[in-house]
């Protein structure tokens, strides 16, 4: 049986339409700026770590910190607590700052590694160390100055009513202090915050 030259293009030209939507479908992975990405949620993400690091270690230094006469004191990093209701890498936050604080030239980090093995000989853990037990650590690292901080969360999303779409609001605060170990005064303490409002479709997600 012979197969006429119009039905062999239609079916080449089937063919290559189902080729090219099943390309369509395949997935594609491509670089992104971080610093450029635009928001991923209303919650904690990739762009609070960037922003709220470099403006918490900008504020800190512009207090201006450390005070003049001093040169490169040693600090030491006692952690951020998460008093939110989700779980939240605040290391990622505290070693952010850290990082940009000693990128600046302006002070030295105290070691973490012994930081995390004077808090075990007590029986600590760097989340759940006493305000004492941060001081004395501090204290016996060399260190002249603390960092310390929590971060607070306040989401409120829309009431159940007739609508096309949810709303979810939720609102960081970010607090970042320096204590002086000497006088166990707090020489700086700074507060970045952000608000952000998030709204998906109720039907087709």
């Amino acid at each position: 049986m012979k197969i006429s030259v119009t039905v062999l293009n239609a079916v080449l030209a089937v063919a290559l339409a189902s080729l090219s939507g099943c390309a369509a479908f395949r997935g594609s992975v491509r670089a992104t700026d971080p610093s450029k990405a635009p928001a991923i949620t209303a919650r904690y993400d990739q762009a609070d770590l960037l922003t709220w690091g470099q403006v918490a270690a900008e504020a800190l230094l512009s207090h201006p910190f450390p005070p003049a006469g001093e040169s490169q004191p040693i600090l030491v990093d006692m952690g951020i607590q998460n008093r939110t209701s989700t779980h939240i890498d605040t290391k990622a936050i505290t070693d952010t700052i850290t990082t940009k604080l000693m990128d600046s030239g302006k002070v030295r980090l105290a070691n973490a590694t012994r930081r995390d093995d004077l808090l075990k000989e007590q029986g600590y853990q760097l989340a759940n160390c006493t305000e004492q037990t941060r001081v004395q650590i501090g204290k016996q690292l060399g260190a002249k100055y603390m960092l310390t901080g929590s971060l607070v969360e306040i989401s409120q999303q829309s009431p159940r009513q007739v609508r096309v779409s949810k709303q979810e609001d939720v609102y960081y605060q970010l607090t970042v202090e320096i204590t002086d170990l000497e006088t166990g005064l707090v020489v700086v303490r700074k507060q970045p915050d952000r608000m952000r409002t998030a709204t998906r479709p109720i039907i087709g997600w």
